[in-house]
């Protein structure tokens, strides 16, 4: 398989993943455990779904600044859905995934009828969002029901009599919609549309290419998978707050940019998402293990890590227009 240089970003990131592992597990002999492997796609399975939508919408050249907000709505909408409107799971779920693929596309309609930047319609996504959480609530709302309650708590063991350990429903999900975006990225119109979209929109145009369709179909799939993180995020917590998800956006964007894709556009891998979100994972980890850093030091990590990925992103554009 010949390696481009489009690809290298992605593949960077995995390398140094592998290597990060390593070298946290000969400081820290149990990080490599099955179960702690498992928990960072566990604790991260909302990141991982929202960070999916994220990948679409930046390999369109887009952004989108409202998916945290839009997890913390869904966490609310959640809570007050089935604990006073006494709804169920079962059909408050479609209809919240709904909404969030409505929000993300009228947004998208927005950008693309009106020209102006995403990052414009989608602040404003965020703050319409969020505030609509405390229109609803100023106050944390615990969920009690019984079937969210189970889903929850629910564990599968993986391997003979569970040695490798215990995966949640909700990292199933994750990984199973990583699994369907990446099909659809690599094997659709759809997903071609998107990297041409993302590569040039003349170009786009020239080929006759849906680029209204496609704008609007990418934040349609961002706003649904937000919904569907916040959805994960709910049961994870089992409670629903406004205050949940704060700067959740820049944590997908930058599971993505780590990930190797290109924040121009065209460039990059959705399944780059989950080597960006294992990275975050384990980034958290290390110092949850050291135990004598401060949580800062993630956030540390991960400027360093966006930094240097940016820095040879940038590299290997210009050294694709010299060459």
């Amino acid at each position: 398989m010949r390696l481009s240089a489009q690809d290298l970003p992605s593949w960077a990131s995995l390398l140094l993943l592998v290597a990060a592992a390593l070298v946290g597990a000969a400081a820290y002999p149990g990080l490599l455990s099955g179960q702690v492997l498992l928990n960072l796609l566990i604790d991260n399975a909302f990141l991982l779904v929202v960070a999916v939508g994220m990948s679409f919408v930046i390999l369109s050249g887009g952004i989108d600044l409202s998916v945290g907000s839009v997890v913390a709505l869904t966490t609310m909408l959640l809570a007050l859905g089935v604990e006073r409107a006494h709804l169920s799971p079962w059909l408050l779920i479609p209809l919240l995934l709904a909404g969030g693929a409505a929000f993300g596309g009228l947004m998208g309609w927005v950008i693309h009828a009106f020209e102006l930047p995403a990052f414009i319609v989608t602040l404003a996504g965020l703050f319409l969002a969020r505030g609509l959480c405390y229109v609803l609530s100023v106050d944390s709302i615990a969920i009690r029901d019984e079937t969210l309650a189970a889903w929850s708590q629910a564990r599968w063991s993986l391997g003979p009599s569970g040695w490798i350990g215990e995966i949640t429903p909700g990292a199933v999900c994750g990984l199973l919609l990583l699994a369907l975006a990446v099909w659809v990225s690599r094997s659709t119109g759809f997903g071609r549309a998107v990297y041409a979209l993302g590569g040039n929109e003349t170009s786009a145009h020239l080929m006759g290419l849906p680029v209204a369709a496609t704008r609007i179909a990418v934040y349609a799939v961002s706003g649904a998978c937000a919904a569907l993180g916040g959805v994960l995020f709910g049961i994870y917590t089992l409670s629903g707050y406004g205050l949940h998800a704060q700067g959740l956006e820049l944590d997908a964007i930058a599971a993505v940019v780590i990930g190797g894709a290109l924040l121009s556009g065209g460039t990059g891998h959705v399944l780059g998402a989950l080597t960006g979100v294992l990275m975050l994972g384990l980034i958290q980890t290390l110092i949850l293990f050291d135990g004598t850093l401060s949580s800062w030091w993630t956030r540390i990590a991960i400027g360093l890590l966006l930094g240097g990925f940016s820095s040879l992103q940038r590299l290997l554009v210009l050294l694709s227009r010299r060459f």
